[in-house]
């Protein structure tokens, strides 16, 4: 039974969620807040393979710490994770840390956004944007 480790977006705890499981609302073993909805989840290598397999269509953010735009849209990011729990999935991938998943999806801007539904990609966005121009974007892009 192969898994994965992330963290909790409450209280930081590491947890192990098996891949075949990713569906199934899981909860941290230490605060029992969700894990996979609410909050963008770390991506990382480890475990993006796992959340693209899942039902959720999934919202990446590819950003790095030294970005202003990046830090700048973040805000934008979580609450559109917090309004739309449930609907979509929010992963935000670290460019820096994520060296080999910035190669794999060919990032040459950041920052980044690329939509995914059953593991495949159906719709990127370069650069940031207000949350009403974002929410309108997000919303075509789930139609396809």
């Amino acid at each position: 039974m192969s898994s994965f480790k992330t963290r909790c977006p409450s209280c930081g705890g590491l947890n192990r969620i098996p891949n075949e499981r990713v569906s199934d609302g899981a909860k941290c073993g230490k605060c029992k807040h969700a894990l996979l909805d609410g909050a963008p989840i770390e991506g990382t290598s480890d475990n993006f393979a796992a959340l693209l397999q899942g039902d959720t269509p999934i919202v990446v953010d590819f950003w790095a710490p030294w970005c202003n735009p990046c830090v700048g849209f973040a805000p934008v990011f979580l609450d559109v994770a917090k309004e739309r729990e449930g609907v979509v999935r929010c992963v935000k991938i670290d460019t820096e840390a994520q060296q080999q998943l910035a190669a794999q999806f060919q990032i040459r801007s950041i920052p980044t956004i690329m939509v995914f539904n059953k593991g495949q990609r159906v719709d990127m966005l370069s650069g940031a944007l207000p949350k009403s121009q974002f929410d309108q974007w997000l919303n075509q892009a789930l139609t396809k």
